[in-house]
């Protein structure tokens, strides 16, 4: 079934950029002939809404702490997006799979990765200056233009890449997690050991300093 695969790459996609999705998928549809694709992704003002949608989103997420503030508001409307465009995919291709099973397939893997990619850009935000910010949104762009492209030819493939993408993206989010973790139990540590006060050592260096200060007047 090859419906299968191009639902699971449309729906991570979607969870990274859902309206680069839409538009892509539509002109894909629209002018490169594809039967994958449903009419419905291929009507103009679907594309118009789309490519708008997309020109905002590109200049929104190129911004620092903006860019998570845009994540936090499609953090329900990638997975809707994910799962609307699988059960579209489904329904273009009767008997393949069922539009309810798509449309989940297509949510939980837009969710899946939307998570990844809101925790990363995150942990981006930590950096004080905007270029990291501006080169990991383009890679995001880049990304997801291939794999949706890649997926209306060659399905199997985008997945498989689209799988890999996704378990590197999970891994980078834990070792992020670690390392911020990490620094917060160093914090802890040494606030609390400036609210114990001076170490015994240190303690009986200054008395002894205050003894011969004594002892000299």
């Amino acid at each position: 079934m090859t419906i299968v695969p191009l639902i699971f790459t449309s729906g991570l996609a979607s969870g990274i950029n859902a309206y680069a999705v839409v538009l892509l998928l539509g002109l894909l549809g629209r002018f490169a002939g594809t039967d994958s694709v449903p009419s419905a992704l291929e009507r103009t003002d679907v594309l118009i809404a789309a490519a708008a949608l997309f020109l905002l989103e590109a200049v929104a997420d190129k911004i620092p702490y903006v860019d998570s503030v845009w994540d936090a508001v499609h953090t329900v409307i990638r997975p809707v997006a994910g799962a609307t465009v699988g059960a579209l995919l489904a329904s273009a291709d009767p008997g393949s799979l069922g539009e309810v099973a798509a449309g989940a397939m297509g949510g939980t893997t837009a969710l899946v990765s939307h998570l990844v990619k809101a925790s990363l850009r995150m942990a981006v935000n930590t950096s004080p200056e905007p270029a990291s910010n501006i080169m990991v949104s383009l890679a995001e762009d880049v990304s997801v233009a291939g794999l949706v492209t890649l997926a209306i030819f060659h399905p199997w493939l985008a997945a498989s890449v689209a799988a890999v993408l996704l378990a590197v993206g999970l891994l980078l989010v834990w070792f992020a997690i670690s390392r911020i973790r990490r620094f917060r139990a160093r914090r802890r540590e040494r606030r609390a050991a400036r609210a114990a006060g001076p170490r015994p050592a240190e303690a009986a260096a200054g008395e002894a300093g205050e003894g011969s200060w004594a002892a000299r007047s």
